[in-house]
C-alpha cells in the first residue's frame, strides 16, 4: 500500500471500477462506510460499498483492499456477495455525511459538506480526516471568507450537529442524475426513511415518479405519505396509471381518497378506472396510455409516436389500431402493428393496410396466468386489452406480468442464485 495514495476523498473515487487481484472486475464503487467514534474523535472508515453485477451493493472492508488510486480499487477477492445491510454507529458517507450542514469551530459561521477524505494512518486504519465544504453564510471575520467559497478544513474543526437534523440532498441528486430510476431506486431502498425522505424532498416530480415506480412497496408508501397532499398528488400524476393505482392501493383509504381528489381529473379517472379491477386480472395491470392510432395514421406518424423517450420499450414496440375515440375506452379495436412492420413498409403506407388482425385481445377480466400463457405462446412484448364492447381500455406489458409474478419483495431481497452465504458486512 505504500505507493499508493493514503490520503483519498471519497467523491472523486465514486464509480471507479473495483478489481480482485487477478485483474477480474468485481463492481463499481458507489459509498463508503464510516463508524462514529463519539464528537472527540474523527469516524474509522471501514469499508467500501460496491455494486456488484446484478445491481446488488456490496460490503468490502478495507482490510481487503490493496490499492486506491485515481483510475481503480483493488482489493482481494475474498468478498462476501451478501447484499450490504447497515449496522448502529455506522454512516454511509454519500448517503448521510454528503450535503450535511456543519459549524465551523472557529465562529466563523456554517458550511456545507461536499467531499470527505480518509486517510491511512502508520497502522494501517483508515479515518476521516478533512472534510471538503461549500461556505453559506456572509463572509468570515476570522478568514475573510466570501458566501459560497470551497475549503478544506480538518473534520475536529467543525461540529457536525445532530443526525437527526435536515440533511441537504442537493449534491447527492447531482451525482446521481444519470442513473437509471432502477438503479437510483436500489440506492434510495438501502436509506434509513429519513434520508430517503430527503433526497425523494429534492428530486423534480417527475424524476421521482419514475423511481418510485421501481422501489418496493414499503418504499413508496413511506416516500409519498413524507411528501405534503399537493406534491404528492403531482408525483401520482407523472406515474403511470397502474403504478399509481397500484401505490394508492397500499395506503389508507380516506388517503387514498383525498390524493385523488387532488389530482388532475384526467388522470384521477385514468386511476380510478384501474381500481375498480380486481387483483390479478388483466385490468388491474394494465396501463391505460398504450400508443393508439387510427387506421387512416402512415406508417412515418407511427414511428414518431414510438420515438417518444417516455415509452418503455415494451410499449413503444406495439401500435395499437382502433376507431376514435383515441383515448381508452376507445372506439372499437381493429388490430395491432408491431414495431418491426412499420420498418418493412414505406413511410406514406397506412396502417389500416397493415394492421394484424389475427392476435387477439385479451378482456379486462381475463386472469394473469391467461395473459401470462398468451405473452409466452406468441413471443409479445405487450398485449391489447379490451372490455366486453370490443372497445380497447389498455394493454399489459411483459414486464408488467413479471411485477404480478415475481414474490412481493423481488425488489428488496437479499437471496440470490449461487451467491455464498455469510456474515452481512465482512
Amino acid at each position: 500500500m505504500s505507493t499508493n495514495p493514503t490520503r483519498v476523498f471519497v467523491a472523486r473515487l465514486l464509480g471507479l471500477d473495483v478489481f480482485d487481484p487477478l485483474g477480474d472486475r468485481l463492481g463499481r464503487l458507489r459509498d463508503a462506510v464510516v463508524l462514529d467514534l463519539g464528537p472527540n474523535a474523527a469516524p474509522q472508515a471501514v469499508g467500501l460499498v460496491v455494486e456488484v453485477p446484478g445491481k446488488r451493493r456490496v460490503f468490502v472492508p478495507m482490510t481487503r483492499v490493496t490499492s486506491i488510486d485515481s483510475t481503480q480499487i483493488i482489493c482481494t477477492g475474498l468478498v462476501n456477495l451478501r447484499r450490504f445491510e447497515q449496522r448502529g454507529a455506522e454512516m454511509l458517507v454519500v448517503g448521510e455525511l454528503f450535503d450535511r450542514r456543519v459549524t465551523l469551530r472557529d465562529d466563523s459561521g456554517e458550511a456545507t459538506v461536499e467531499d470527505i477524505a480518509i486517510e491511512m494512518d502508520r497502522a494501517g486504519d483508515w479515518h476521516v480526516s478533512q472534510v471538503f465544504i461549500r461556505r453559506g453564510t456572509a463572509s468570515s471575520p476570522l478568514r475573510g471568507l466570501r458566501r459560497g467559497e470551497r475549503l478544506i478544513v480538518d473534520w475536529l474543526d467543525a461540529y457536525h450537529g445532530d443526525a437527526a437534523e435536515p440533511q441537504g440532498a442537493s449534491q447527492f441528486v447531482a451525482q446521481h442524475e444519470d442513473l437509471k430510476p432502477a438503479d437510483f431506486a436500489d440506492a434510495l431502498h438501502e436509506m434509513s426513511d429519513k434520508r430517503r425522505t430527503e433526497i425523494a424532498g429534492a428530486l423534480q416530480d417527475d424524476r421521482l415518479a419514475d423511481i418510485l415506480q421501481e422501489l418496493p412497496d414499503d418504499d413508496q408508501v413511506q416516500i409519498i405519505s413524507s411528501l405534503n397532499r399537493e406534491r404528492a398528488a403531482d408525483v401520482l400524476e407523472e406515474m403511470d396509471p397502474d403504478d399509481a393505482a397500484d401505490l394508492l392501493n397500499e395506503l389508507p383509504e380516506a388517503q387514498k381518497e383525498d390524493l385523488l381528489a387532488l389530482m388532475e381529473p384526467e388522470d384521477a379517472e385514468d386511476v380510478r378506472r384501474l381500481l375498480q379491477y380486481e387483483e390479478d386480472t388483466a385490468g388491474s395491470m394494465m396501463t391505460t396510455v398504450p400508443v393508439i392510432l387510427p387506421p387512416e395514421a402512415t406508417v412515418a406518424e407511427a414511428l414518431a409516436h414510438v420515438r417518444r423517450e417516455e415509452l418503455t420499450p415494451a410499449l413503444a414496440s406495439s401500435i395499437f389500431v382502433c376507431r376514435p375515440p383515441l383515448e381508452t375506452p376507445t372506439g372499437r379495436y381493429l388490430g395491432v402493428v408491431h414495431i418491426q412492420q412499420l420498418l418493412r413498409f414505406p413511410p406514406p403506407e397506412q396502417l389500416g393496410n397493415i394492421v394484424d388482425t389475427d392476435l387477439e385481445p385479451v378482456g379486462d377480466q381475463a386472469n394473469i396466468s391467461e395473459v401470462a400463457r398468451i405473452l409466452a405462446t406468441y413471443n409479445l412484448n405487450s398485449l391489447p386489452v379490451v372490455n366486453k364492447e370490443g372497445r380497447l381500455v389498455g394493454a399489459v406489458t411483459v414486464d408488467d406480468v413479471l411485477d404480478h409474478l415475481l414474490p412481493d419483495d423481488w425488489r428488496a431481497a437479499n437471496d440470490y442464485p449461487g451467491v455464498t452465504k455469510g456474515a452481512t458486512n465482512g
